[in-house]
C-alpha cells in the first residue's frame, strides 16, 4: 500500500466545528449569494484558522450552507476558531450563524463521484449538536465539554443543557459555550420541544463512542455497488434470480393509465434450448413498446424477476406501478416461430386484448412492431411520427445473424444477473453475428458494450478496452442515429476518459427518442454527479427506478448518491429496499450496516449481523461480519469484548483498503483497541505482528 492509500485508509482523531448559516433555506436567492461568501471570508480571516492550515492541520469541507472545519491538532482549536468567529459575527447582525462541535474519528473515502471526501461519526456528530441550537449558539458535545473542563481556562464557559433527542431517535447530550459577548447564552428553542420525551431516553441511553470505524469495509462496500455481479462471481457466492414473485416494494408506484409491463413469456418450444429465443422475443417487443413516448414501459431488469404466466397479475401490476401487463408464449420450430400475445388489465385481470402470429424467423420484426402498435392503441396512447420511425426500424435482414444476436444478448444478460462467470460467450457471439451480417449496427454496439464491461469488471485488458471502442465507432459509422452506439459511446466518455461533460451531451438528446431508456438516464446521474449536480444526479436515477423499480444496481446507485449527500436515512431505507429484493446479497447488507453505524443506530446494526447465521457464510463474509460486529464493540467501549470476538483467519489481501480482512487488517484493529484500554505493550505487539504480515507480502 502506498503512501497516499495508508493515509486514506487511516483513521484519525478529528475536533470538528460544524458552521451552517440558521434559516437559510428561507433566504431569497441575491441573500444567499451574498451570505455564504461573506462566512467564507470571516471564517477564513480567522487567526485560529489560518493557524491550524500554515501547520496543514486543518481540513474544510464545504456542506452547503455552511462547512466543517476538522482540526487535528488540539481538542481547543475548534473552541477557539469559535470564538473568533462568535466575536467577529456580532458586526454582521444579518449572518444568522450557529455553530456545534465535537471530537470523534473521520476518515478519507471517495464519494460516490470517486473524489476524496471527508467523513466519520466525529462530522456526524459535531452536526447533530450543531442543529440542536439557534442563531448565535456555540454547543459542544458532552465529551468536548469533559475534556474542556479539566482545563480551568474554559470551566466558566461551559453550560450543561441536558439531552436532545435528534434524527433517528438518537440522544445527545449538549452543552452550551459562552462568556460575555461570545456565544447565546439563551437556551435553544429546541430544549424546550425535546424535553417531554427525554426522561424515557435518558432511562434507555447508554453512551456512544465513536471509536475504530470499519471505514475500509464500507468503502470497499460503495465501490461494490458498481460491480457487484463481477464481485459475487469472483468470490463464488452465486445469487440465482427469482423466478417467482419478489418481495413487496419498500412503497407502492403510482399507477399511469398509459403503462405496461412484459412479463417473461411461456417457452412452449420442444427443443427447451430455445430459451434465448423465448427470452428475446420479450425483449424486442419489450423495445419496441419503450419506443412509444406516451407509455411508460418497465425495463426488463424488474420484470424478468417474475415468472411467466403468473397468478397474480393484479398484485404485480401493484409493485411495478403499471396499469396493464403483457404476457405471452413462443414456440419456434426451426425457422417458423408462433407467437401467442395477451394484455391484461393490472387493476381488475380483465383481458383487454389477445392475439396469435405465425412468422418466420426474417419476418418477426414486422410482428414486433405491429403487437407495440396494438398496446399502444389498446392503452390509448397516440404514437407520435417519430414513435413510428422508430419502430420501423429492422437492425438486420439476416436471419441466422439475428438467431446469433439473440444468443448474445441471452449471454450477456446471463453475465449481469450473475449466472455465468464471463463474458466470452457473449463476445464470440456478437462477433459470429457480425460476421453474417457486417452491416448490423445494433451488434456492433452490443459488442462494443461486452467488450466494455468485461475490460473494466472482468479481464482488464487494455486489448478489450481498444476493441470496445473501434466497434463503438464502426456501429456509429453505419447508424449515427442509433441510441445504443450513443449510449456506449456515453460509457466510455464517463468510465475510461473521465470526461462527464462529453458522456452527458452524447446522452441528452437520446431522452426525447427514448423516454423509456433507464440506462440513459443512469448516464445522466452519474455524469452529473462527477460535475456537481447533486440534485440533478438524484432527479435522474429516481426516474430510473420508476422505470426499473426492481434494478438493484440502480437502487445501490440511488442509496450510494444519497450517501454522498449524507442522508442516511434515505440510503438505509433504500438498502433495507434491496435487501428485501436480495436478501444473499452481502455486500448490501455490510453497507446496510455501515450506514446503520454511521447513523449512530448500532443495536440495528448489530441485529443485522446477527441474522446472519455463521454456517451460511463464505470465509471472507464471515470475517467481514465479525470485523463489524467488534467495530460495534468498540464504539460502545466494550473493549474487552471486543478483543473477545474471534475474527475468522483468510489470507490477506493488498491494498487491504479493498476487503479489511485478513491477520494485516486484524491485527491492526487490535492494536487500535489495546491503545484504547491503555495496554500499549500489548498494542504494540498486535502492530508488529501486522508489520510482519504485511512484509511477508511485500517480498
Amino acid at each position: 500500500m502506498d503512501d497516499s492509500q495508508k493515509r486514506k485508509s487511516r483513521l484519525e482523531i478529528g475536533h470538528v466545528l460544524f458552521i451552517d448559516i440558521a434559516g437559510y433555506s428561507t433566504l431569497t436567492t441575491e441573500e444567499e449569494s451574498e451570505a455564504l461568501p461573506e462566512l467564507n471570508r470571516i471564517v477564513r480571516d480567522t487567526e485560529a484558522v489560518r493557524e491550524a492550515e500554515a501547520a496543514q492541520q486543518l481540513i474544510v469541507l464545504p456542506t452547503g450552507d455552511g462547512m466543517a472545519l476538522i482540526f487535528t491538532g488540539s481538542i481547543e482549536e475548534p473552541v477557539e476558531c469559535a470564538l473568533q468567529l462568535s466575536q467577529a459575527l456580532r458586526a454582521q447582525p444579518n449572518l444568522a450563524v450557529r455553530m456545534g462541535i465535537h471530537s470523534g474519528p473521520v476518515h478519507s473515502i471517495a464519494d460516490v463521484n470517486q473524489r476524496d471526501n471527508i467523513a466519520g461519526a466525529g462530522i456526524n456528530l459535531a452536526q447533530r449538536v450543531m442543529d440542536c441550537g439557534d442563531a448565535g449558539h456555540i454547543l459542544v458535545s458532552k465529551r468536548v465539554a469533559e475534556d474542556l473542563g479539566h482545563y480551568r481556562r474554559w470551566q466558566s464557559y461551559l453550560h450543561d443543557l441536558g439531552d436532545f433527542e435528534v434524527k433517528h431517535g438518537v440522544v445527545v447530550s449538549v452543552v452550551n459555550l459562552y462568556a460575555d459577548g461570545v456565544g447565546n447564552s439563551a437556551p435553544p428553542a429546541k430544549l424546550k420541544q425535546s424535553a417531554r420525551g427525554l426522561s424515557r431516553a435518558r432511562s434507555k441511553r447508554s453512551p456512544i463512542l465513536i471509536g475504530l470505524v470499519a471505514v475500509l469495509l464500507f468503502t470497499f462496500a460503495v465501490v461494490a455497488l458498481i460491480f457487484a455481479p463481477a464481485i459475487l462471481k469472483q468470490l463464488g457466492k452465486r445469487n440465482t434470480a427469482d423466478h417467482g414473485q419478489p418481495p413487496a416494494a419498500a412503497a407502492s408506484l403510482p399507477i399511469l393509465a398509459k403503462s405496461v409491463a412484459v412479463l417473461p413469456f411461456e417457452n412452449l418450444s420442444e427443443d427447451k434450448g430455445s430459451a434465448y429465443f423465448v427470452a428475446g422475443m420479450q425483449d424486442e417487443i419489450l423495445t419496441a413498446l419503450a419506443k412509444i413516448r406516451e407509455l411508460k414501459v418497465i425495463s426488463r431488469t424488474s420484470t424478468a424477476r417474475y415468472r411467466s404466466r403468473p397468478d397474480n397479475l393484479k398484485a404485480i401490476a401493484q409493485e411495478l406501478g403499471v396499469a396493464a401487463i403483457l404476457e405471452g408464449s413462443v414456440q419456434r420450430l426451426g425457422d417458423a416461430v408462433h407467437i401467442t400475445v395477451q394484455l391484461i388489465d393490472g387493476r381488475n385481470d380483465a383481458h383487454l386484448w389477445a392475439d396469435s402470429y405465425d412468422r418466420e424467423l426474417k419476418n418477426v420484426f414486422g410482428m414486433e412492431r405491429e403487437v407495440a402498435e396494438t398496446v399502444a392503441s389498446k392503452l390509448k396512447a397516440e404514437l407520435s411520427p417519430q414513435d413510428a420511425t422508430e419502430l420501423a426500424r429492422v437492425p438486420t435482414t439476416n436471419a441466422q445473424a439475428y438467431d446469433r444476436y439473440l444468443k448474445a444478448e441471452y449471454a450477456q444478460n446471463e453475465f449481469k444477473a450473475a449466472r455465468v462467470n464471463s463474458l466470452k460467450p457473449a463476445i464470440d457471439l456478437y462477433e459470429q453475428a457480425i460476421a453474417l451480417d457486417p452491416q448490423f449496427a445494433l451488434a456492433y454496439a452490443r459488442l462494443a458494450e461486452a467488450e466494455l464491461r468485461s475490460s473494466l469488471i472482468e479481464e482488464h485488458s487494455p486489448q478489450l478496452m481498444a476493441d470496445s471502442q473501434k466497434h463503438v465507432a464502426k456501429a456509429l459509422e453505419l447508424d449515427r442515429n442509433l441510441i445504443d452506439g450513443h449510449l456506449v459511446q456515453a460509457l466510455i466518455y464517463l468510465r475510461v476518459n473521465h470526461d462527464s461533460v462529453r458522456a452527458l451531451a452524447e446522452v441528452e438528446p437520446l431522452r426525447v427518442r427514448a423516454p423509456n431508456e433507464p440506462r440513459i438516464l443512469r448516464v445522466m446521474s452519474d455524469a452529473k454527479g462527477d460535475m456537481g449536480d447533486w440534485q440533478g444526479q438524484l432527479d435522474a436515477i429516481k426516474r430510473a427506478i420508476e422505470l426499473d423499480p426492481r434494478n438493484t444496481e440502480y437502487l445501490k446507485t440511488l442509496a450510494a448518491t444519497y450517501i454522498g449527500l449524507r442522508r442516511y436515512a434515505e440510503a438505509i431505507e433504500t438498502a433495507i429496499r434491496v435487501r428485501s429484493l436480495e436478501p444473499e446479497d452481502w455486500v448490501t447488507r455490510l453497507n446496510l450496516v455501515g450506514m446503520l453505524m454511521w447513523s449512530d443506530r448500532l443495536a440495528e446494526a448489530e441485529a443485522e449481523l446477527q441474522q446472519w447465521p455463521d454456517a451460511k457464510l463464505q470465509s471472507l463474509i464471515r470475517a467481514s461480519k465479525y470485523a463489524l460486529l467488534q467495530q460495534i464493540e468498540v464504539w460502545n467501549r466494550n473493549y474487552d469484548a471486543a478483543l473477545a470476538l474471534k475474527i475468522p483467519d483468510i489470507p490477506n489481501r493488498l491494498p487491504t483498503i479493498m476487503i479489511p480482512v485478513g491477520n494485516i487488517q486484524k491485527n491492526t484493529d487490535l492494536g487500535f483497541i489495546h491503545l484504547y484500554k491503555g495496554d500499549k505493550a500489548s498494542a504494540e505487539q498486535a502492530f508488529t505482528a501486522a508489520r510482519k504480515e504485511l512484509e511477508r507480502l511485500r517480498t
